[in-house]
Formats: C-alpha cells, structure tokens, sequence
C-alpha cells in the first residue's frame, strides 16, 4: 500500500523532534520506587493539609446587575435589618398550640439573637396583649396580614436574618444553632430547619459507596478485558490515588473561594472516570509492547511518548471545555468547571508519571496472576513465553470485519445510529429549567419535613415567597401615597399568586416592601412566570410615571433569575466549547471534515443524554425508582455543566480512535483500511473504558442529592450513547463515506495552524 495520500491531502508533516515525555515515562519507570513513595507523600500531605485548614462548601451564588440582586442592595441601603440571607427554623407541636409554649418561644428567639451574624429574629407568637391576625383566604381579594402562626396555632416558623450564607459557617456553627432551639425541643416541640441552614444540616454527602460499586464494576470489567489482575489494578490505584489528591487541593482552593455543595462530588466523579480511561490507555500500549518483546522500562517511555501524548491533548480538551463555563459569566457556574477541571489536571499526571513508575514497578510480570489468557491489543490471543502477537496490520478479528460490514454499507449503519439518536433526543424539546425545591428531597433531611410542615399550615407557596421592592428615595413626600395606592392595585389579582401583604415602609422609609405568596410550588413553572410577570410586567407598570422602581427578590425570585441567565448563555457556551474543540481536532489531526463530524457527532450524543434525563426527572419514566419524589424540573446549570463535561470526556474516545485512524493513514493513505485496522486495535479497549465510566457514573445515582442524581445519569447516558452508537456506528459509516476527503485541509490554513501530533513520536 502506498505510503502517501493523494495530492488533495495535507502533505505529511516532518518528523517531529524528540519531546519531553519518553524521557519522563523512562525516568518515572526506572525510579518506580522514588515516584511512587513521592506520590504517598503528596497524598498524605495535602489530605492532612485539607483536613486542617480546607474550606466548606455553600450554594452561594450572586448575580450582579439582576433585579433580584439590585432589589437585596436597595434592602441593605435602606432597610438593612430586612437584607442579609434568610431562613426558616418551623416549630410544630402536636399536642397543643405554640401559645402555650411561648415561654420556650421567646428564650430561643433570643438565644439565636445573641449568635454571631445574625442581623434580625421574627417571633412567630404575636404579642401577648394582641389577638394573632387573621389566616387570609387564598381566593380573596386584595393585600392579606400574613402571619408565622398557622390557624391551629400548631405551626410556626422563626424567620431569621444572617449577615452571610449559613452554609459558609460550617457544622459548628450548626452546633450553636442546635443549642439555641434546644429549650423547644426539651418541650417536646419538633424543630426543622428551612432555607440555607436547612441545606447546611443535610447529612454530609457521603460517596464512599458510589465509589465502592464503580470501583466493583472497573474491576469486573478490567479482570475480563485484561485477564490478569496486575494489570487490573493499576488503572484502580492510579484513578484512586489521583482524585484523592485531586480532591484534597480542591478542599484547599475552597478555602480562599467558595465552591458549591455539589463540588467534591462533581470532582469525584469526573477524576475517576478519566483516571482510570487514561491509565487505561496507557497501560493497553504498554502491554501489548511487551507482549512483543520490548523491555519494560523502554516500553513504559515509549507508551507515554504515545499514548501519553493522547491523554494530554484529551485533557486539554477536557480542560478546555470546564474552562467554556467561563463564559457564563456566573461564578457559581465557572467555580463548578474549576472543580472538575483540578481532579483531570491530576488524572493527567497520575497517568504520566504514577502510571509508568508501577509498569516500571511490575516489570515483565504485567500478566501475572492470570484469570484467563491475555489478549493482545490487536485482539489476537498472546502466544504463551511472551512471543510476539500477529502484526497489527494482519489482524483480522472480530472488530476489523465488524468495520468491514460497516464499510460495505455505511448508509445503513449512519441511518440506524441517526434514528436511535433522534429517539432519545424527543424529550428534550419539552425541556423545563428551574430550580428543584426542597420538597423533593428524602424525608430524611430536615428541610424536607420543614417543607412539609410549611405547607400544612400555611399552603405550597409559603415555602417560596417572593420580596417586591419598590424603590421610592426619588420621589416626592407628595407623591408617595398615590404611589402606594398604584402598587397595591397592581399587585391585586395577579394570575399564579395566592395572597401578598399589605405594604410596609421599613428602615428609613424610602422603600415599599410586600410579600407575594405564589399558589404553586416553588419549582413550578407557574411560579417562574409569576416572578416573570411581576418583574417585567406588574411592577414597571405600578411604577410609571414616577421616579420609582420595583424589584423582585428573595430566594425564589434569584434562582429564577438564575435560570434566565443559564438559559439565555447557554447557546453561548455550546458555541465556545465547540469552536475550542473543533479547533483543537483541527490542529491534531489536520482534517476539516474529521473536526467537522466530531463537532456534529459529539452535539448529537448530547442531546440524546439530555433526552433520557428530561423523560426520567421531569416526565417521571423512573424518578421514583430512582428515589425522586414526584417529577422535577432539570435543574437550571444542570445541562450546562453537562454539556461541559460530555464534550470534554467525548473526545477521550475521539481522540484515542482517530488517533489510530491518522496514524495508519498516514503510513498506508488506505482511507477505508485505516479505519478497520483503528477499530481492530481500539474498540475492545473502547469498550472496557466506557463501561468503566457508566459504571462508575451510574452509581452516583445512588446519592440523595437529586442534582449527582442528574448529573450521574446525563453523564452515564452519555458515555454510552458515545462509546457504542457514536464511536462503534457513526464514526466509522462516516470516515467511509468522508473516504480520503476526511483529511483535506486548505494549504493556507495548514501552513499558518501548529503542529500537534494527536500520538507522539516514541523514537529515540
């Protein structure tokens, strides 16, 4: 076969001179035991490091230039002992109305008035020589006294005012909380905790079992794909090695900023999967080189030199797409693709140096303690004594004529994919952003049963009311009244709001201040248009011709907010990640088309992975089973990370298959051969990867934070979908059909693009 391609091709590029990683991989090898007592050290010095000085995670977010943040900046100029961040503490006695426990009452409203922080404390009794106000009727009229005591008297809720999150505070700042109530609970009174103090005294998310049966299956998985359990075990320890690392330097960073709660989780999983993929890779070079002779160490330099090289171009793509949650503008958002960003920038490294230093370790005994024969990468059983397998190019497995059925009827395979992926793609376009609400966690946690109790005694909506704020420091004395008056009209009737309070004039005077009780639940769409309505509608309107201005704001009114913005970046961000990744095939592996497909192809597996999990979480096809209460709208940055996340991870298997693609293309100019002899010598390895990472993906649905419930199924959902259907299906029906054209670049572009071998030279 022809070693050059035609003249429509892209001329092949010089040799390129010898890099940095075969000498590294040697070095590493060679001094295994320096290595890897180096890594001991790292680890138990940024564990310990992180267990006495890392920060703590908060669901603390702000969103500069909103309404909802400007209305919280006019409460603090104004009426500072209404700003601050709020939550709830709900009593409930059974047995007889809170009146009767008032003693309790007034003693742990002053106890959590002398905590630190605390800017203000509502008593939900009324005063002892006043009647408590009426209950309103939700279906009446016009503004209503709201009250913090249900009509029973049986329930009641403390409002309290902190000058920061209270998830910033820690546990023991918890503790202190615990004490102050503790004179209701000896009263045989329940107390829950709502709102952020709520999300603060949830059980710590524990992930040891999701780990524990990810790792269960990795291993399964590798003992069938390898045979030997010596080399199962390195991808394991190098992955566990490297995300508890990774984690720990997480847990420092969060010290100096503010991650969200979900962050060590998101950390976990994403530093396992691509962990264990890229030592994965590594160590399937490094044992079929041995197979064929060469001496460990050697083999070791000359896999990272390789294989090596591939691992850092994915992890730069990876790295590349966290980075695309940048353009968000929301720092929650960027602070989540950091977190993920630090364990694969530690996956990296664990697989370029702990990876060759235990080959180095394990020497020629790679296959040792056998639990079948081993297999060699090109799929050809090991001549037993360590002879070499049949060449590459000879091999005729079972992959290679699977590629050749795909080759003689491309348009079959392209359309069969297509169709499954449209299929799972419907549900998506009946998507429902918003926030999940604290009525669909377990009831296990305390802000689940104080949800509950809220909406007992005070109706759905209470658990989600909305601030108006009216800025009024512009206008007259004159004038105010008439303004007033508008407000209150205005608010009257509005369509999805169950009652509001009569307006206040707080602090200094200069604002007019309402609470609107929604009639649905917070994470109802219709609560979402209500605070829609009333911001772009309601308010503007009630304020016209004057100096005035209105605001919605308060908890529900900023995670709508929230949602907008995700919602109106997220084509933004889709643009970015995929312009950067598109760009870095590009320049890898010098073909138009191939960059081109591997945009469209990765698009499309996305949005099959969205599919699943709009008709699982929000349609409820398995919710339930999966532990969810009721359905659930997609959380709002939910689609976002995962489209971050998925497009980085897809190009693991991108770059790994194309990589053998260009390299026999460039030395045979076969198109169509190429492509057989890629799958031959990558599916089986393929295949062992993507069940490692939906293995360990899924068991994080386990987890009883509904958010890793999503993000576990939209990441193992998609893992899949582009391991078998996208990589085993569409890739190879397209490079048929593409032929030699997948390569064609202008020469102007090639001559003005860098060079970046996808596998690096390995001579040396």
């Amino acid at each position: 076969m022809p070693s050059r391609r035609d003249s429509s091709a892209t001329a092949a590029p010089d040799k390129p001179r010898r890099g940095l990683l075969r000498p590294l991989g040697e070095w590493c090898a060679r001094h295994h035991y320096v290595v890897i007592v180096l890594w001991l050290v790292a680890l138990g010095g940024v564990h310990a490091a992180n267990s006495t000085w890392g920060g703590t995670y908060a669901d603390n977010f702000t969103l500069p230039g909103t309404q909802s943040q400007k209305g919280v900046d006019v409460l603090d100029e104004h009426a500072p002992q209404l700003g601050g961040q709020s939550s709830t503490i709900v009593l409930h006695d059974s047995a007889k109305p809170l009146t009767d426990d008032r003693s309790q009452v007034d003693e742990v409203v002053g106890n959590l008035s002398k905590l630190p922080h605390v800017i203000a404390v509502q008593n939900p009794l009324p005063s002892s020589t006043q009647p408590p106000p009426p209950q309103p009727s939700p279906s009446a009229d016009g503004p209503k006294p709201s009250s913090p005591l249900s009509k029973d008297g049986r329930i009641g809720y403390i409002t309290v005012r902190w000058d920061t999150n209270p998830q910033a505070l820690g546990t023991s700042y918890l503790d202190q909380v615990d004490d102050a109530v503790e004179p209701l609970r000896k009263a045989d009174v329940d107390v829950e905790y709502g709102g952020s103090l709520g999300e603060l005294a949830r059980p710590k998310a524990n992930d040891l079992l999701s780990e524990a049966i990810g790792f269960g299956v990795a291993i399964v998985v590798l003992l069938i794909g390898f045979g030997s359990v010596i080399a199962a075990g390195v991808p394991l320890l190098t992955a566990l090695l490297s995300v508890v690392v990774g984690v720990s330097c997480l847990g420092l960073v969060a010290a100096a900023w503010t991650f969200a709660s979900v962050s060590p989780t998101l950390a976990t999983m994403i530093g396992i999967g691509v962990g264990i993929d890229y030592a994965l890779f590594l160590l399937t070079r490094h044992r079929q080189q041995v197979m064929d002779g060469a001496d460990p160490v050697v083999s070791a330099g000359r896999a990272v030199a390789t294989s090596g090289h591939a691992i850092v171009v994915s992890g730069c793509t990876v790295i590349v797409a966290l980075a695309g949650l940048a353009v968000s503008g929301v720092s929650f958002i960027s602070k989540l693709g950091v977190a993920a960003a630090i364990t694969v920038v530690t996956a990296v490294i664990g697989a370029l140096t702990l990876v060759p230093a235990l080959l180095g370790l394990i020497g020629g005994h790679i296959d040792r303690l056998r639990v079948r024969k081993p297999v060699a990468e090109s799929g050809a059983p090991a001549a037993e004594g360590g002879s070499a397998a049949p060449a590459v190019d000879e091999a005729q497995g079972t992959w290679h004529r699977y590629a050749q059925r795909v080759e003689r009827r491309p348009w079959w395979f392209l359309g069969g994919g297509l169709l499954v992926l449209a299929v799972l793609t419907v549900p998506l376009f009946s998507i429902q952003l918003g926030h999940i609400d604290d009525g669909a966690d377990p009831t296990s946690y305390t802000d689940r049963r104080a949800y509950d109790l809220i909406t007992d005694g005070f109706g759905v909506g209470t658990n989600g009311p909305v601030t108006v704020v009216v800025d009024q420091s512009g206008v007259p004395n004159a004038d105010r009244a008439a303004l007033a008056d508008s407000v209150q009209k205005n608010l009257t009737g509005v369509p999805g709001s169950a009652s509001f309070s009569p307006l206040q004039t707080p602090g200094d005077g200069d604002v007019l201040l309402s609470t609107v009780i929604p009639a649905q639940r917070p994470q109802d769409a219709a609560t979402t248009d209500l605070i829609n309505h009333l911001a772009d509608d309601v308010l503007p309107k009630a304020v016209s011709g004057t100096d005035a201005t209105g605001y919605v704001t308060g908890t529900t009114a900023a995670q709508v907010d929230f949602r907008n913005i995700i919602a109106e970046r997220l084509p933004l961000i889709i643009a970015v990640v995929v312009g950067l990744a598109f760009i870095i095939i590009l320049i890898v592996f010098r073909g138009l088309l191939v960059a081109l497909k591997a945009a469209v192809l990765n698009l499309l597996s996305i949005g099959a992975s969205y599919g699943v999990v709009v008709a699982v979480f929000q349609w409820g096809w398995g919710g339930p089973e999966l532990g969810v209460n009721g359905t659930v709208p997609i959380e709002s940055y939910v689609p976002m990370m995962m489209f971050a996340i998925i497009f980085g991870l897809s190009m693991d298997y991108e770059v790994f298959l194309l990589s053998r693609v260009h390299e026999a293309w460039e030395r045979t100019g076969d198109s169509r051969g190429s492509v057989a002899h890629a799958l031959e010598i990558t599916a089986r390895v393929i295949t062992c990867a993507a069940l490692i990472m939906v293995s360990v993906f899924a068991a994080f649905i386990i987890s009883t934070n509904i958010v890793v419930k999503m993000l576990g199924l939209g990441l193992a959902v998609s893992v899949l979908v582009d391991a078998t259907i996208v990589r085993l299906l569409l890739v190879p029906a397209v490079m048929t059909l593409l032929g030699k054209s997948a390569w064609w670049m202008p020469h102007w572009l090639d001559r003005i693009l860098p060079r970046v071998q996808a596998e690096g030279d390995d001579s040396g």
